[in-house]
């Protein structure tokens, strides 16, 4: 997908007016009925209006990227004009907007975040923004994103044009790569960019495969990995390994392909990776490639369970929070019928409830199926859900008091994978005439009957753990929850991303199903904290930054807003000394005072968007400015002054 596949001249203005917002959008509205992107004008306008309700679209540096997803939208497009003079959009820097794009996307499916993604990316060049105002017609406008995508996507034309792979010695080694993180957002295209970057420095020729949250993206083809000279596998998650069987392979996290890609690279160009030999055993699994830590393969299967479980978390949990948030509104009396007292509010909780129930079956099965492949899943699956109705051998249908909760489903998912390789190993004896039978009935029938028994045997045990550790945090005085929350907060701004911020947010989010609303409010607070520190600082002592990171700078507002902690990484991994200790400070100073103004939230995610839902929301407003400002406060005082650029 290029920007230049999506952009019609006739659906350009260069040099345009506008006087206001409004007159801007309904400008960009009439270039893509011109087009002929638009089944329905009047639809399509109400969505792009809607979503400016929720925030402008204006990103700053005189950029809006005004979008919406709409079943008015005939087909896929982009309008676009520049507007010399600007024109107040609202924008976050309150600098007027001189370059807009529009995108229509079809209601179904992402095109709309990979087009904004793309669109981000591009503009964030100031060579490519003074091309674009100054381009006189639709046609040299067209021409200025052209040669930018070429120059920045390289391969992508080169397979456009269905060309063979070119291996010829004037571009040095070919190198290919494949990155993933847990939640598919942020660290998988981080690290791909990383190295592409690093790879163009040193110049060669490097493809980077993502697996993000929408699907694998720039798949590796079979010809390029048979002329490649060797792969990286930058993942905290399990990837397709079969294809590269007999090739070099270096295998790392992904933290390694964003803060160490020029290392990486090196390690296929000098020959110390190794070659790697399928095992026939598992077609997701990269075995001893990279010589992998316990504790790093352990982390690994959690987070693929994690990955798996954070849609049901997210989407219910937010579900749960409107219902509580439209009862208020409805002025609701806060009994036992709360959340379910008018309609809406019963149909919320009711369907969000559905979609978190399944946390901790989904965070079981995924981790037995990261450890035993697809026979784990069902073993790993019964054994989250027995975990959730406290099944024991006394009380075989459930006892409330042995619920072992999110807690018993970890345990269940690790156990259930290993009972898989267990039985696979016992059952190895098995002619190759009655191999099938084992994953379709050997290894189910005699899993899920050892996984019963276990988690009946632990659930007590678990149960009364969980009650004990609920018990204490309800306990706590005020000094020491202030602590808690200054603990988790900082943690999420430890490694941004990595184990420890995923450790604070899981504890956060199984907090919320025993009631420890505060505990992730604390969390969230805790990750919205160092983008904004970071971009405050950048808009208030320039001097520390370079002009690159002032320009990244700018966007890292909306992605703190937007609890997406990641944008903090390039900072960090840049320097991380000076960098790491202010946002953690930052971060620990708002959950702490979170946790002394009584602040709680119900929904596991959402940034800005879900303070409706916050209680307290003035002081947590409160707490997130006053984190932010220590963040950027440090930060100035800890960086060094940069040199004019």
């Amino acid at each position: 997908m290029r920007i230049t596949d999506l952009l019609k001249k006739e659906a350009i203005i260069t040099g345009g007016q506008a006087a206001s917002k409004e007159e801007a959008i309904d400008a960009l509205i009439a270039l893509h009925e011109k087009a002929g992107n638009l089944a329905d004008k009047e639809a399509y306008r109400q969505g792009i209006l809607k979503r400016e309700e929720e925030g402008t679209t204006a990103v700053g540096e005189g950029i809006a990227i005004p979008h919406a997803k709409s079943d008015a939208v005939k087909q896929a497009g982009l309008a676009a004009m520049t507007v010399p003079e600007g024109v107040d959009y609202q924008a976050p820097d309150g600098k007027p907007s001189n370059i807009l794009f529009m995108i229509a996307a079809p209601s179904d499916g992402e095109l709309h975040l990979e087009v904004l993604s793309r669109l981000m990316t591009l503009l964030m060049d100031l060579e490519l923004r003074d091309q674009l105002l100054e381009a006189e017609t639709p046609e040299a406008f067209i021409k200025a994103i052209d040669r930018k995508e070429e120059e920045r996507y390289p391969d992508e034309l080169r397979q456009a044009a269905q060309k063979e792979p070119e291996t010829d010695g004037e571009e040095g080694y070919r190198i290919l790569a494949v990155t993933a993180c847990p939640t598919g957002i942020a660290h998988t295209y981080m690290a791909a960019e990383a190295l592409e970057k690093k790879a163009r420095e040193m110049g060669l020729r490097l493809k980077a495969e993502t697996n993000g949250s929408g699907g694998a993206k720039n798949v590796l083809t079979p010809e390029e990995i048979e002329a490649a000279d060797g792969i990286i596998i930058a993942a905290d998650k399990n990837v397709e390994m079969v294809r590269f069987d007999g090739k070099p392979v270096y295998k790392t996290n992904v933290s390694a392909g964003i803060n160490r890609p020029e290392e990486l690279i090196r390690r296929i160009l000098d020959g110390s990776a190794p070659v790697y030999h399928y095992s026939g055993e598992k077609t997701t699994e990269a075995g001893s490639v990279g010589k992998e830590g316990i504790g790093h393969q352990i982390y690994k299967h959690l987070m693929n369970g994690v990955s798996y479980m954070l849609p049901f978390v997210i989407g219910g949990g937010i579900m749960i929070a409107l219902a509580f948030l439209i009862d208020t509104i409805a002025g609701a009396p806060r009994n036992s019928d709360f959340g379910t007292y008018t309609a809406a509010a019963a149909f919320f909780k009711t369907i969000g409830g559905v979609a978190f129930n399944f946390m901790m079956p989904v965070l079981a099965g995924y981790i037995a199926r990261s450890i035993a492949d697809r026979p784990g899943l069902a073993v790993g699956f019964v054994g989250g859900s027995i975990a959730t109705l406290g099944c024991t051998f006394a009380q075989i249908g459930g006892d409330a008091a042995a619920v072992s909760g999110f807690l018993g489903a970890l345990i269940a998912g690790f156990a259930g994978g290993f009972i898989v390789l267990l039985l696979k190993k016992i059952f190895s004896f098995l002619p190759a005439s009655l191999e099938s039978m084992l994953p379709v009935l050997i290894l189910p029938l005699f899993g899920i009957t050892l996984m019963g028994a276990f988690m009946c045997l632990i659930n007590p045990i678990v149960g009364a753990l969980n009650t004990a550790i609920t018990n204490g945090l309800n306990s706590m005085g005020s000094a020491s929850q202030i602590l808690l929350g200054c603990l988790l907060a900082g943690m999420m701004a430890i490694d941004m991303g990595g184990p420890f911020n995923k450790a604070a947010y899981v504890f956060g989010t199984a907090a919320i199903a025993s009631g420890g609303f505060h505990i992730m409010a604390a969390v969230m607070i805790g990750g919205m904290v160092p983008p904004i520190a970071i971009a405050l600082a950048t808009t208030f002592f320039k001097h520390k930054f370079t002009a690159e990171e002032r320009k990244a700078g700018m966007v890292n507002y909306i992605m703190g807003l937007c609890f997406i902690t990641e944008g903090a990484i390039p900072f960090a991994a840049a320097d991380p000394l000076r960098v790491i200790p202010a946002c953690v400070a930052g971060s620990a100073v708002a959950g702490g005072i979170s946790m002394a103004m009584g602040c709680t939230l119900r929904a596991p995610h959402g940034g800005i968007f879900v303070f409706p839902v916050v209680g307290n929301v003035g002081g947590y407003l409160l707490a997130l400015a006053a984190g932010a400002v220590v963040g950027m406060l440090l930060l100035a005082v800890l960086k060094k002054k940069k040199n004019a650029d």
